[in-house]
């Protein structure tokens, strides 16, 4: 076997390993895709949370800002809110809500929808029935160590 033969002997042999390593990556990863892709067996269905029990909705038409004024500490976080009146020529801002509302001191803008719930420049997705239950829930998204900008948005 001459010089020649010895090297595509060398060449073939290297480049059918990575073919076959290659080749093993792309089925344990195809497998993977597979397992995960597999919905479980049915059988009993695991226990879901309870969710925290909302604070009753403040009565009144959609517009109005009327409500009562909240200051508390929640998860170290000191929560303080006020009905703002409406002034003579309309809602007092897009953000407000009727509301001012701070969170350790900095500004949480909220926004009042059509059905009456909030929902808080900081968890856009969640409506909460009451100012204190969308403020609660900023703090829960914030955790414990982020703080609000002190910007309405």
């Amino acid at each position: 076997m001459g010089l020649l033969d010895r090297m595509k002997k060398r060449l073939t042999d290297r480049v059918t390993r990575r073919h076959l390593i290659g080749t093993a990556a792309a089925a344990v990863v195809a497998a993977a895709g597979i397992v995960r892709s597999v919905p479980d067996p049915p059988g009993p269905a695991a226990p879901v949370p309870a969710a925290p029990v909302p604070d009753p909705p403040v009565p009144g038409p959609a517009g109005a800002s009327g409500g009562v004024p909240f200051d508390e500490m929640y998860r170290g976080r000191h929560l303080q809110g006020r009905p703002v009146p409406e002034p003579p020529g309309g809602p007092a801002g897009h953000d407000s809500a009727g509301w001012h509302v701070t969170v350790d001191g900095r500004r949480l803008g909220l926004m009042r929808r059509a059905d009456g719930s909030y929902l808080s420049m900081v968890d856009h997705y969640e409506s909460y029935a009451t100012p204190l239950a969308a403020t609660r829930a900023a703090v829960d998204e914030l955790g414990p160590l982020q703080a609000l900008s002190g910007l309405g948005h």
